[in-house]
């Protein structure tokens, strides 16, 4: 990694550090769960889901800094091949599942836009709303499960072609 690549990382870290300060606004009880029987996406679930969204955000960041600070401590010095070859292969996967993660901030990023804007939790192609359920399980989820179904069956068949 060189320098400009490790300062810049670490500027995104540090920028990261004020979303607890952040978090630690939003006052929610913590056994909140939206439900069915409130408004779909008012104050509460909303404030529910970006709190989701910015904890999951400060928990990637702090799995990056903790490997920025491990390949600060040099290069991999294993006496045997073997053994060198194995930490290369584990430091690669490791750097991947950052490169990922990295991807993963964005649209976390674009979903917290989302709230600001009020589209947060409308299928970016029908208007409809999505699920409670999938943003649960998905909360950077752009569109329902049928649309997302739909759309990963026109993927294919235009792969296919």
């Amino acid at each position: 990694m060189s320098d400009a690549q490790t300062k810049r990382s670490e500027a995104n870290i540090i920028d990261h550090s004020s979303l607890v300060a952040e978090l630690q606004r939003l006052e929610l009880p913590k056994d909140y769960r939206p439900s069915d029987d409130e408004p779909f996406m008012n104050d509460r679930q909303l404030a529910y889901f970006r709190a989701r969204l910015l904890h999951w955000r400060a928990d990637i960041a702090a799995e990056a800094k903790s490997t920025l600070e491990t390949l600060k401590e040099g290069p991999i010095q294993e006496p045997d091949q073997t053994d060198r070859a194995s930490s290369e292969t584990d430091w690669a996967l490791e750097l991947r599942t950052r490169d990922r993660q990295r991807k993963l901030i964005s649209k976390i990023d674009a979903a917290l836009r989302r709230i600001e804007t009020g589209d947060y939790g409308y299928c970016e192609i029908t208007g409809e709303p999505i699920s409670l359920q999938r943003l649960e399980a998905r909360p950077i989820a752009t569109m329902t499960l049928e649309a997302q179904e739909r759309h990963e069956r026109e993927e294919r068949v235009s792969r296919d072609d």
